[in-house]
């Protein structure tokens, strides 16, 4: 079960030369600023400026939510209204830090004295109030100075990136940040040749920055795409780090159940996520994609989704699947341009509606599968992977006619006549109890790599989602992207690749769930 507790691990890369706001998220994360002042900046005084106001890019603080990891269920909805409080205390703060850069160019202990120290205090007081909470629905609740504190990450110098997409690779040493991630463990930050910014190199495009639709630095780069043609078969999606390997296979329950929902021709989307931050509006920070159960919203009680609409032709299948949106960042405005999920949180150009949405139910290659509890909630992969690191990260990228080729951390450049394709292997090992857990993780497991599942977990369906695109492919120009895609993400997660995720909510009736159960142990297709 080790897989399900996240372990933070340090960021894959964090680059100063990001030329927006990224916003902290889920109580924790990384923010960060372009301190790097012009490059016509030529003076000795101008560049101890510059390099003085260089000294914090950035603020990293404990993820307190993914910490939390037993909360009483009465008091979740609390807890997740005060995890919203986190984020917005450390927005604000690095707002202060992008705005007193001459400050901090005169004070060696600004940062310290006017950033971090308030920001220390409003978190452990926000801690406090979560304490209070677990306290009071009888609940152990954990010590705030230890979550609380936060520090300030030293900007790393730009990096080069070649015509091919090719960056140099800044091993930036060890960077263990003394108390402020509490699990970093002083792992080396490999920035895996990725450039995170436009270099300040100004691309025209009336006001665009970088050919990036207005993400002026905001992601994705050069680097976070792939020629699919030039990926050797790796045998099809198999996840990351044996998250999300196929459950089903030629022995044990070989049977599938298939289910039409379409592919959002309602437009049904809003930037909730009722599974991790209920009650809480804007609580993903992106926009999502929902088919299936129309009730979805962050305020949706199950009783609200029970009796919802469902756009699944199986009338019996109410449940709920969504997952971020996929964009190209063309500079045109949406519909959310200038809202809280869309341009507020730096996700911007024009949405794409998938061109297929298929989701199948398989079975176990070791054993029958056992039915799925009502109001089961799965999330698979993780939205914060960029800064949380690979435990919890479940993702696969490929193009219609290479699916023996797979990407797991860059967007597939696909050749004419291909579409790319985004692909999700659920979690489909159940503790047999919970419909959810704490940090929505430990109650759900990934099969192991025979097909079986561990420490007394039953076998459930396994829901596999595949979601096609017909979407341009971008053009790489001297090393600079024009017009990508991208999948919507929390700011900071600067739309990574990496940061694909998938969401689902048991809602199928318990005469259609029997069916899919008995369909998958039989070995018949069924739909």
């Amino acid at each position: 079960m080790g897989r399900n507790t996240r372990k933070r691990r340090s960021p894959l890369a964090v680059r100063a030369v990001a030329a927006s706001a990224a916003l902290a998220i889920g109580g924790g994360g990384l923010v960060w600023a372009n301190f790097y002042a012009s490059a016509h900046e030529k003076t000795g005084a101008q560049n101890q400026t510059k390099a003085a106001a260089a000294q914090v890019a950035t603020i990293d603080c404990p993820d307190v939510g993914q910490k939390l990891t037993k909360v009483p269920r009465k008091a979740r909805k609390a807890v997740a209204l005060e995890l919203s409080k986190l984020d917005q205390q450390v927005t604000d703060a690095y707002k202060r830090l992008a705005d007193t850069r001459q400050a901090q160019a005169g004070d060696a202990s600004y940062v310290d004295n006017a950033i971090l120290s308030p920001l220390k205090s409003k978190r452990a007081a926000t801690i406090d109030r979560i304490n209070i909470n677990i306290r009071n629905s009888g609940g152990q609740a954990g010590q705030a100075d230890q979550l609380a504190g936060c520090t300030g990450v030293p900007a790393e110098q730009p990096e080069v990136v070649d015509g091919n997409g090719n960056g140099n690779q800044n091993n930036g040493g060890n960077q263990n940040n003394n108390g402020g991630n509490q699990n970093n463990d002083g792992q080396d930050q490999n920035n895996d040749g990725q450039d995170q910014g436009n270099d300040g190199q100004d691309q025209g495009d009336d006001g665009q920055d970088a050919g990036n639709g207005g993400q002026a630095g905001n992601g994705p780069v050069a680097a976070d795409f792939q020629d699919i043609t030039q990926v050797q078969p790796n045998g099809g999606p198999q996840g990351v780090n044996g998250n999300g390997l196929p459950a089903n296979g030629d022995s044990g329950s070989t049977g599938t159940f298939t289910t039409a929902c379409g592919t959002n021709e309602n437009e049904n989307r809003n930037s909730d996520n009722v599974i991790v931050a209920p009650g809480v509006s804007n609580g993903a920070q992106h926009q999502h994609d929902y088919v299936g159960n129309q009730a979805n919203n962050a305020f949706a009680s199950d009783e609200d989704l029970a009796n919802g609409n469902t756009t699944c032709q199986n009338q019996g299948d109410k449940s709920s699947y969504f997952w971020p949106v996929l964009r190209v960042q063309d500079g045109q405005n949406d519909i959310d341009a200038n809202a809280p999920g869309g341009g507020q949180d730096g996700n911007v150009g024009t949405i794409i509606q998938a061109s297929q949405a298929e989701l199948k139910f398989v079975g176990n290659k070791t054993s029958d599968v056992v039915a799925m509890p009502t109001a089961l909630r799965i999330i698979t992969g993780d939205a914060k992977a960029f800064v949380n690191g690979l435990n919890n990260a479940n993702t696969n990228w490929s193009c219609t006619g290479f699916e023996d080729r797979q990407l797991t951390d860059k967007f597939p450049i696909c050749p004419e006549g291909s579409s790319v394709v985004r692909t999700s292997f659920f979690q489909s090992c159940w503790d047999g109890q919970n419909i959810d857990s704490a940090n929505h993780r430990t109650h759900v497991d990934f099969v192991e790599q025979d097909g079986s599942c561990s420490n007394g977990f039953q076998a459930i369906p396994q829901l596999q989602v595949r979601l096609v695109y017909d979407v341009a492919a971008p053009q790489i120009n001297n090393g600079q992207v024009v017009n990508p895609f991208a999948v919507d993400s929390f700011p900071d997660q600067l739309h990574k690749p990496i940061t694909d995720h998938n969401d689902f909510i048991n809602f199928f009736d318990q005469n259609t769930m029997n069916q899919m159960v008995q369909c998958i142990n039989s070995g018949q297709n069924c739909q």
